[in-house]
């Protein structure tokens, strides 16, 4: 087995990556990747050099990771200044450091490519290991692997406790599709007060004049293109945060077929309002909105409420909004736990993180239990998956 790191993702071979995918999740998909990298949204100035890793054998790929060497802990979505913090303070360089991940994505899915056989699990420890041995070679602080996909999990745990890969978890949100006909019949399944408010909030919506529609993304044209990210760039400027995806990015995501979905809102022919939607074959994910207009319960029907009748309309097993905010129980979104996985170098500093991580745990598994004890749904048999 022969392993190489590559500082692009178009350096690897696209149907032989997208073969080792496990499912057909879009964001690590070769595409995706691409689009990310040739339309400037992975750049070292911005903490992000394209560091994949592939194991070949006989000159063809049998494994993959994407992996990024990282200056900050900007767009991981599982956060770890703290411990950036305490490495620091203790006369530590904790960056660069290795992410096994997707940027800018706080989406569960595929990590270690090596595709579904007999092989895979054997191949998706070689990648861990690859991966350690890389960040002790080039003396970096830590490998982490964030939104990690349960069947994943095995290939991190060490032969010593203790002494190699650290467990974190978290929460989110999900929808899941129990064969409902339409929006109504989800409704139904909701108990009073929740639909009560739901009904409210569309209301408010529908009184406001503006018209909404849905819209794949290889039907928009480039000033409509232009506009959502627009109103994307505006949404992070508002709230002082860095607009990582470039209008670039936003325009080849319309060449990649019908991976983006959007749903808009129109006052005449202008667009006031987006939320912007990723799709699979079975999964709709929801990543940005941006709006120009201050519009009751709007917010909540680009990015909930249409998302939940498109998964519905087109039979998709579950829908995934984005990361935090508990608001989402209240709509029909069930908490689900995430997973990562940190090798940090030094054993000292992995011992203190693992003491820490201890507690953090304890904390996140009453937080979750305490959600799940506050179901929208009027039956019980609703539950996390």
């Amino acid at each position: 087995m022969h392993i190489r790191f590559h500082a692009a993702i178009a350096e690897l071979p696209a149907a032989e990556w997208d073969a080792l995918r496990a499912d057909a999740n879009p964001f690590v998909s070769h595409a995706f990747l691409d689009a990310l990298e040739r339309s400037g949204c992975i750049r070292p100035d911005w903490g992000w050099q394209a560091h994949h890793v592939g194991l070949y054998e006989d000159g063809r790929l049998r494994a993959a990771a994407p992996l990024y060497l990282k200056g900050n802990s900007h767009g991981e979505f599982v956060f770890d200044w703290s411990w950036a913090s305490a490495w620091q303070r203790a006369g530590g360089e904790y960056y660069p450091k290795l992410l096994n991940g997707v940027p800018y994505s706080p989406v569960p899915g595929p990590r270690l490519l090596a595709g579904n056989h007999v092989r895979t699990p054997s191949l998706q420890r070689e990648l861990v290991e690859a991966m350690r041995r890389e960040a002790e070679r080039l003396g970096l602080s830590s490998v982490h692997a964030n939104f990690l996909q349960p069947a994943e999990l095995a290939a991190f745990d060490d032969d010593v406790p203790d002494q190699g890969w650290l467990a974190r978890s978290d929460v989110q949100f999900h929808w899941h599709n129990h064969g409902y006909r339409h929006f109504p019949d989800f409704l139904a399944a909701l108990n009073h007060k929740k639909r009560k408010n739901i009904l409210h909030e569309r209301r408010q919506v529908a009184a406001s004049g503006l018209a909404i529609e849905w819209r794949s993304g290889d039907t928009l044209d480039d000033d409509e293109w232009q506009r959502v990210h627009a109103l994307y760039e505006a949404t992070f400027d508002m709230k002082g945060n860095h607009a990582a995806l470039t209008a670039a990015f936003f325009r080849r995501l319309g060449t990649l077929g019908s991976t983006a979905q959007l749903a808009l809102a129109r006052d005449g022919a202008a667009i006031v309002a987006m939320a912007l939607f990723v799709q699979s074959s079975n999964v709709l994910y929801g990543r940005y909105w941006g709006a120009s207009v201050d519009v009751p319960g709007l917010h909540f029907e680009l990015c909930y409420y249409r998302g939940i009748e498109h998964a519905i309309a087109h039979q998709l097993d579950r829908f995934e909004p984005g990361a935090q905010g508990e608001h989402k129980l209240a709509r029909g979104f069930l908490p689900v736990r995430t997973h990562s996985r940190h090798y940090l170098v030094n054993p000292d500093f992995r011992a203190a993180v693992a003491k820490a991580l201890a507690s953090e745990a304890e904390a996140v598994d009453a937080y979750a239990a305490g959600l799940r004890s506050h179901s929208p749904y009027a039956a019980h048999g609703q539950v996390e998956r």
